[in-house]
């Protein structure tokens, strides 16, 4: 098996909130799009079965023989599901509607909760020379989304600066915990990134003053703006980054790339591993 405790080993981050519509799958292509940038190489695992962040990245339905359905169900080898995508350096396991029964289908086995965690750990990871595993977990806490906590060093929550935000965050926290408990102890939340955030919106800029103040340094310095470039860009299967480069959207994502470098450096992937660079909860 992959030895994950090995510094050159990827980190693995969980993108998570049950909530839909709040950026997720956005964030996901995004943030690997801007990892890769900055001279990461990243895998974009898509949990999701609407398989929004597999089409974001142009790759279609009918491409995607083998998915992350056919790695969990049917534990194919995580080499025959990577795909290349159109962005060097960018790899993609694609997600298929099939994923929408594997909650049913995985219920009776004895390790549910860890299927992922084994594939991502299989070693035929170990040519594909990551730093970044990024999982796009469905906007639900199910059997998916506890494979992709289970599976994951640490947990970026997207929140929208909307009304009941901070609400919905509760339940999500409490999930995590129980994660902790029950299956991944070193579970940690990497941060929370605050998206669609309207500065001219006065609601807006109380649910980013009420979350800095409940969350502490959890909640990144960069914030996603509402652009519409950073909508546009999936009809146009690309990120943001390479649809409109100086757009304000692309800016942020180049800005969370940093943030999350910064505690997470490449270069530490050859050196010996002195400390989780997540924060407990």
């Amino acid at each position: 098996m992959y030895d994950y405790k090995d510094a050159s080993a990827p980190r693995i981050l969980a993108i998570v909130n049950q909530k839909g519509g709040v950026g997720k799958t956005t964030t996901a292509i995004n943030l690997a799009a801007a990892l890769v940038e900055q001279g990461a190489r990243v895998l974009l695992v898509d949990l999701d079965p609407q398989g929004n962040a597999s089409t974001g990245l142009g790759v279609a339905p009918a491409q995607r023989q083998l998915s992350t359905y056919d790695l969990l169900v049917d534990e194919v080898s995580i080499s025959a599901v990577v795909q290349e995508t159109s962005i060097p350096g960018l790899l993609l396991c694609p997600a298929s509607s099939d994923l929408s029964s594997a909650d049913i289908e995985l219920v009776s086995r004895e390790k549910r909760s860890f299927l992922l965690h084994d594939a991502l750990r299989q070693p035929d990871m170990a040519p594909f020379d990551v730093d970044y595993v990024l999982i796009d977990c469905p906007p639900s806490l199910n059997l998916l989304t506890v494979n992709g906590l289970v599976a994951s060093h640490a947990v970026l929550v997207p929140l929208q600066t909307e009304f009941f935000a901070l609400e919905g965050l509760s339940q999500l926290m409490l999930t995590i915990r129980e994660v902790r408990q029950a299956a991944n102890p070193t579970l940690r939340i990497e941060g929370v990134v605050l998206t669609m955030h309207d500065l001219r919106n006065r609601l807006a800029q109380q649910v980013e003053s009420d979350a800095r103040e409940a969350l502490g340094d959890l909640v990144f310095k960069t914030t996603i703006p509402r652009n519409v470039r950073v909508s546009e860009a999936p009809s146009y299967a690309q990120p943001v980054l390479t649809y409109d480069t100086a757009s304000k959207g692309a800016v942020a994502y180049r800005a969370l790339a940093r943030e999350i470098l910064a505690r997470n450096p490449l270069s530490d992937r050859n050196k010996p591993e002195e400390e989780d660079h997540g924060k407990e909860i």
